[in-house]
């Protein structure tokens, strides 16, 4: 279960894996609602994860432990 940093550059949202020195940028994301923020996410790399979804957007650049999905 890696740790990701989330954060927003250039309008762009990416995805940093500190243990494989990987950024990405993510693709997709289940939930990008006001009410509900995250779920499954994709990186440009193929890569898959999943966290429980936020009750709201978070600020950025946050890191969050997600599973492999």
């Amino acid at each position: 279960m890696p740790n990701i940093m989330l954060r927003k550059q250039d309008g762009i949202l990416t995805g940093y894996i500190a243990k494989r020195d990987l950024e990405a940028q993510v693709t997709s994301l289940e939930f990008e609602e006001e009410d509900r923020w995250g779920g499954k996410l994709t990186l440009s790399s193929g890569d898959c994860f999943y966290f429980e979804p936020l009750p709201a957007p978070p600020s950025l650049p946050i890191t969050i432990r997600m599973r492999r999905g």
